[in-house]
């Protein structure tokens, strides 16, 4: 799993992989100009390994909260910031308590960290903080108490748009550690994946907004804002009514910001959960995340590590 920014002409890459007997802990770094990926560094040892809230500025990214190290073991309440000039990380105060995975936004000047799973990573929270930053400082020393998220969970798209801040899609309930397992190994719970979402706006008030085509989760940085659209692409949707085994979602999904309604434009090559997409140039781009065992088999496979790009028809709809 990672998280991909476009900063300028660059996607910066920060790979958290938590694997069987692994974490990856380091920033790659993908120039639009050249097609080439070149340039790494490495993150905090402190920093969580997955399950990350992560949003950025455009040269700060801010990292709050997630797991520390692989399988499932427990998250971190440690907050970072980095500075993608210098290159330099700086500890941020640490969220009040530690979540999985939660929606993160900047929005009013604040960094806005909602929902996720609970320290015991299943259980759906509904917290919601925030703290004041400015060009990577925080100016102040404790989290603010926020208005609670209509329904909790981790794996959702959180997106600021004309001064609206949305919150799409999203889970309850995730893999736990295996009880007794030296390794926290992960054992499958039952979870609900929906298709809720839900806008704050000047009212401060959560109001309900039209519903994704399908239930989709595993989608937090699976979005791009293209012509007044947010595009989702990928996640999980709802389990194989027989087999139980996760289903991957291959389908691009376009929200229309001017008529509040839903749209399926394209299908990307293969259905993927946790990918990370950009869009410069004309072009939508797509890497990493988990993909599907092939064109007849929606289940997921080993994670996949690779750049794809396509000029799909991101159009106004009317």
């Amino acid at each position: 799993m990672g998280q991909l920014y476009r900063l300028r002409i660059f996607f910066m890459c920060l790979l958290d992989m938590a694997a069987s007997t692994m974490c990856i802990s380091h920033v790659d770094i993908y120039n639009f100009t050249d097609n080439t990926w070149g340039g790494r560094f490495d993150m905090p040892r402190e920093m969580a390994h997955s399950h990350l809230g992560m949003v950025t500025d455009g040269r700060y990214i801010y990292v709050v909260t997630g797991q520390y190290g692989p399988q499932c073991r427990g998250p971190t309440a440690h907050t970072f910031v980095l500075d993608t000039e210098t290159k330099k990380w700086q500890d941020l105060p640490p969220l009040p308590v530690p979540r999985y995975a939660p929606a993160t936004q900047l929005w009013r000047g604040r960094l806005h960290v909602m929902g996720g799973s609970g320290e015991n990573r299943y259980t759906p929270e509904v917290d919601h903080w925030s703290l004041a930053v400015k060009d990577g400082k925080p100016l102040e020393k404790e989290w603010r108490t926020e208005i609670p998220i209509p329904r909790g969970g981790p794996h959702r798209a959180c997106v600021v748009v004309d001064d609206r801040l949305l919150v799409i899609g999203g889970q309850e309930g995730d893999f736990m550690a295996k009880p007794g397992s030296p390794i926290f190994k992960c054992s499958r719970r039952n979870e609900v994946v929906y298709d809720d979402v839900y806008m704050l706006d000047d009212e401060m008030k959560w109001k309900v907004l039209p519903s994704m085509p399908k239930p989709d989760s595993h989608i937090e940085f699976a979005w791009v804002l293209v012509n007044n659209s947010i595009v989702i692409v990928g996640g999980t949707t709802e389990k194989h009514p027989t087999t139980k085994k996760m289903v991957l979602v291959g389908e691009i999904f376009q929200f229309n910001l001017n008529t509040l309604k839903w749209h399926v434009i394209g299908k990307l090559p293969y259905r993927v959960k946790t990918t990370l997409a950009g869009y410069w140039n004309g072009w939508f781009y797509f890497t990493s995340g988990q993909r599907d065992k092939g064109p007849d088999d929606p289940a997921p496979r080993k994670q996949r590590c690779k750049l794809n790009e396509q000029q799909p028809p991101i159009e106004s709809q009317p």
